[in-house]
């Protein structure tokens, strides 16, 4: 029997943490826990959300200067000329027919510059 508990008990003392280390295992600053997700967050700023806001920041503007005779592709893929403004929509001139579509302003994808299009058919 005295083998046996003696068995027991280097074993219960083999299982004791032994903290050989000045801090402990838990303790840190909550800094030093939390920097990872800040740097995260930080990358995820400049490469995803902040370009997104210039994107749309530029695209409101380019709504909002929408002025008559200009050429725009709508979201759906086709061109046109603006025949009139309104508040919330356009007036849009496909095709060769005259054909106007009426639609919001927020269906124009893009303004088309004459000197843009011009460089690239060449």
């Amino acid at each position: 029997m005295i083998g046996l508990s003696n068995l027991y008990l280097s074993t219960a003392q083999a299982q004791t943490p032994q903290t050989t280390s000045p801090t402990p295992p838990g303790g840190g600053s909550i800094l030093s826990s939390f920097l990872p997700l800040i740097i995260i967050f930080g990358i995820f700023w400049f490469l995803l959300i902040r370009p997104q806001q210039k994107e749309k920041k530029a695209h409101q503007q380019m709504l909002a200067n929408l002025k008559k005779g200009d050429k725009v592709i709508t979201s759906s893929g086709i061109y046109g000329v603006i025949f009139e403004v309104k508040d919330q929509t356009v007036i849009v001139r496909i095709g060769d027919k005259d054909m106007k579509v009426e639609m919001l302003k927020s269906a124009i994808a893009s303004r088309i510059d004459e000197g843009k299009l011009q460089q690239k058919k060449s």
